[in-house]
Order: C-alpha cells, then structure tokens, then sequence
C-alpha cells in the first residue's frame, strides 16, 4: 500500500523540476563553474553566514564522504566514528577503498561524545605501527534518527581543536535535523563548529546532489573530485535544485513536513503500546513489533527495512518518512497495525 523505505523513492518536489525545466535549453560552462551553482554557493555561504567557505557540489553521500575524507587525511591517517555511522555500516567500505581504516566505537545513541573519541585515540599508541586517528566522523540526523544538540557539538569541537582533529559531519538528512522538534543547531552554528560539513539534497527533495561546504581551507579539492570521478559534466543541474530548495526555505518545509508525519507514526505506534529502543525526533522512527505483525504489514503491502531482530517474537523495523509522504499513508499504517 505504501513504501516507508526510505525518503528518497520519489523523484523530486515540483518547484525543483520546475526549475530545471525552465533552465533546460540554457547554455553554460560545465563541471559547475556555471552561474547557477555559484548563486547556489552564495546562498549556502549567505544562509551559513560563513562569506569565506568553500562550497562544492556532488552527485550523492558515498561519493562526497569518500572524497572529502581522503582530501582531509594523509594515507597513514584513519576516521573515528560511531559504529552505526554510514561511512561504517552502508558505503561498501568506500573509506577503507581510498586506505584510510574506520575505526568505530560502541554508542547507544548513534552520536560521538568526547570521552568516546578519546577512548579510540588511547587504543592508538601513535607510534608508525598503527594507523594515526585524524578525522571525526558523525552526522545529523544519525543512523537511528537521533541528533546533536549545540553543546555536544561544541564539546566535540573542543576535544578535536585538543587533540589536533578534523570534525566532518555528514548531513544526509540535515533538513530533518535542524526542523527536529528539540533541535538547537543552526547552519551558523555548523559553519562554526565543524570543518566540513554536507547538506543533503537526495533525501529532501532534489532528484540527486549533496553540498558540501568546507570552512576549513582544502586548496586542491577540485583535484580529489576529478581524480574520483566526482566531478559531474552538467554540474549546473546540482546549482540548480539547491538554489530552488534554498533560496526560499523549501528545504526546511519539506523536512519539516516528514518529520511532523513521522512523529504522528511514532505517536500512534506507542499509543498502540509498542516501544522504541531509541528516542528520535526525526524523519526515521524504529519501532518494535511482533514477528506476526510486520508479517501481516508486509502482506497488506507496506514496505520497511528490517532493522534488527530483537528476540525470537519480536525485531524492530524502520519507517522513513519524507516531503512527499501523504497523511493518508501514515493514517492507514496505524489502522492496519491496530488491526494486528
């Protein structure tokens, strides 16, 4: 009946393929040194209030996290991360692919906390035998829908200035962080806490494309992209779907609108008695459910991705939500669970 796989199975909102339907027949340089991507990045740098950052254009998550990392770090050099972080558990070992090693660390919540950095960095002894720590890893929204508030961002800031360490985020599904109910973080603040960090398009809105916005100078950058075959010929069709997501807030409206389904799913699941392992105020939600019942939901012709099995009745599933999910959907999920 209706798919809460993900929050990227439709194609893209109307107000951006509006905008690359208008710009279709327009000629411009390519590789995104068009006037459309650099309106985009001034409006990035506008909105972020950082006028010096640098800010780059690319097809998707995998390919902007393997290129940035490995711009950031030497070959001796390795990632911290939390052990559910994306760059760990969901890019094929794209990190590893370029020869730097992640190394993760156990968090319940999905996030790094100072003393879990620090815990890595004492597994390392910093002599040549062992691979040299340099650059955290997290995102907001997290794997299991968590986010950051300002002052854990800014303990991680202090603990990588200490400890001489690049603070990456990836921002996926930034939009339904900063609209989260509880959120306190800026695009501001992120320009100001972190070296680099993503904003997403893929899963808010836009047919494909992430901007990455660096604050921490990379003078070669454009260099890595090409060398790793992300530098994309019509780079003005990414300008483009951020500057019409951006330049009037439909970025925030879309994330806001998933996340305000997702929480009325959430609500009407515990009402239902059914609980979650973890608390998320975002656009992904992990209840737990009798075996019986995701197999009669599954049968009914929803779609979900199974997160884990709990015990031999129960395993915890994840919905998604996104801008395009219609009330009605998330209406009939809770009706057909009650009847389970």
């Amino acid at each position: 009946m209706y798919s809460f796989r993900n929050d990227y199975s439709e194609g893209a909102h109307p107000q951006v393929l509006q905008a690359l339907t208008d710009t279709n027949a327009v000629q411009t340089v390519g590789y995104g040194m068009d006037p459309y991507c650099q309106a985009a990045a001034d409006t990035i740098r506008r909105l972020c209030a950082a006028p010096d950052a640098d800010v780059h254009f690319l097809v998707g998550g995998t390919q902007v996290n393997l290129v940035t990392i490995d711009a950031f770090l030497q070959s001796y050099e390795a990632v911290i991360a939390a052990q559910t972080g994306h760059v760990s558990t969901h890019e094929t070992g794209a990190i590893e692919a370029t020869g730097h090693k992640v190394c993760t660390v156990e968090s319940p919540d999905g996030k790094l906390t100072p003393a879990l950095v620090e815990s890595v960095l004492a597994q390392h002894n910093g002599t040549e035998h062992m691979v040299l720590p340099r650059l955290v890893y997290i995102s907001d929204t997290t794997e299991i829908g968590t986010i950051y508030t300002k002052a854990e961002l800014t303990a991680l800031r202090r603990c990588c200035d200490v400890h001489g360490l690049v603070l990456y985020l990836d921002g996926a599904r930034l939009g339904s962080a900063l609209t989260a109910p509880g959120n306190d973080l800026t695009l501001p603040d992120l320009a100001a806490l972190t070296d680099a960090f993503t904003i997403g398009g893929t899963k808010n809105g836009a047919l494909f494309g992430e901007a990455l916005v660096l604050t921490r100078p990379l003078p070669h950058y454009r260099w890595h992209m090409k060398q790793r075959g992300a530098v994309l010929a019509k780079g003005r069709l990414l300008g483009i779907q951020f500057q019409a997501l951006l330049e009037d807030g439909l970025y925030f409206d879309l994330a806001r609108h998933a996340n305000q389904l997702a929480l009325r799913l959430r609500d009407g699941i515990a009402a239902l008695g059914y609980p979650f392992p973890v608390d998320s105020p975002s656009n992904q939600q992990f209840p737990v459910l009798p075996n019986a019942a995701v197999q009669k939901l599954q049968e009914l012709g929803y779609e979900f991705e199974i997160d884990h099995v709990v015990d031999a009745d129960h395993t915890c599933i994840r919905l998604v939500t996104s801008w395009a999910t219609p009330e009605s959907a998330m209406e009939s999920f809770l009706r057909d669970l009650a009847t389970c």
